[in-house]
């Protein structure tokens, strides 16, 4: 079951309206006593239905859950949609696109909002185990990017995470500064990927992924990295890693 309602980000954009996505799973009910851990994602929009996804196409992910009775509760927001807004809240470091526009990188604001005041909201509303062991952070592409800054950045909230895609190409061809200047707990895992279709889309990528598992390893993360095979930048190759990262959080099937 999803659920979805308005909300507001006053410090990013005022009182300009976006959804918000619960995904409760199989089995829920209100007045249960059973706890669950949370996977908290970007791009909300394209996660549970096609209708509202941004070019068609969602995850689907709630079929998956549902399907396979993963216990955890889902929860998302819809991204910044006015003008490059998106690229803006979902990158912690301001970059120049290829075409030489400047963007402005609010990702810092956007994560102590969500950890600030949109978990705080989860935790209380729903019947979650609040505690970092059972909290994780997911996305792709911008999102992707932003997951590996919130496990980096915000570890004392996230112990895990799953970066599809990420979009490393921001920095060229280094490892992002706020990963080579972090430490990481000892027990945080993440799971990242990118798809061996996507490598041509951007010229620095390829080493850009290396160097990163590269360092996350060196600082001893518990990295489990994936090329995958003709995976592309897309919702529906998205939708075929669920079961891979889904096991590699944890996050197992009860059928």
């Amino acid at each position: 079951m999803v659920i979805n309602w308005d909300i507001e980000i006053p410090s990013l954009t005022g009182d300009r309206k976006r959804k918000a996505y619960v995904y409760l799973p199989v089995g829920y009910e209100e007045e249960e006593v059973r706890r669950y851990p949370v996977l908290y994602m970007f791009d909300g929009q394209n996660l549970f239905s096609d209708e509202e996804a941004t070019y068609g196409r969602s995850w689907r992910l709630a079929d998956y859950l549902d399907f396979t009775e993963t216990q955890i509760i889902v929860a998302a927001v819809e991204c910044n949609t006015v003008g490059n807004g998106r690229l803006s809240e979902y990158s912690p470091l301001d970059f120049t696109m290829y075409g030489g526009e400047k963007i402005k990188g609010r990702g810092k604001k956007y994560m102590d909002w969500l950890v600030g005041e949109f978990k705080p909201y989860i935790d209380e509303n729903f019947p979650t185990l609040h505690s970092r062991e059972y909290t994780a952070v997911g996305g792709s592409s911008m999102g992707g990017l932003m997951t590996l800054y919130a496990i980096s950045r915000y570890g004392k909230y996230f112990s895990k995470g799953a970066a599809l895609s990420p979009s490393l190409w921001i920095n060229g061809v280094s490892a992002l500064p706020f990963i080579t200047e972090s430490k990481f707990r000892r027990d945080t895992l993440i799971y990242m990927d990118y798809g061996s279709r996507e490598f041509s889309n951007h010229s620095s990528q390829r080493k850009a992924f290396a160097d990163t598992c590269s360092v996350l390893i060196e600082k001893g993360v518990h990295l489990t990295a994936r090329i995958v095979p003709g995976g592309i930048h897309s919702e529906t190759s998205w939708q075929q890693q669920i079961p891979y990262f889904m096991n590699v959080l944890g996050f197992d099937p009860e059928v």
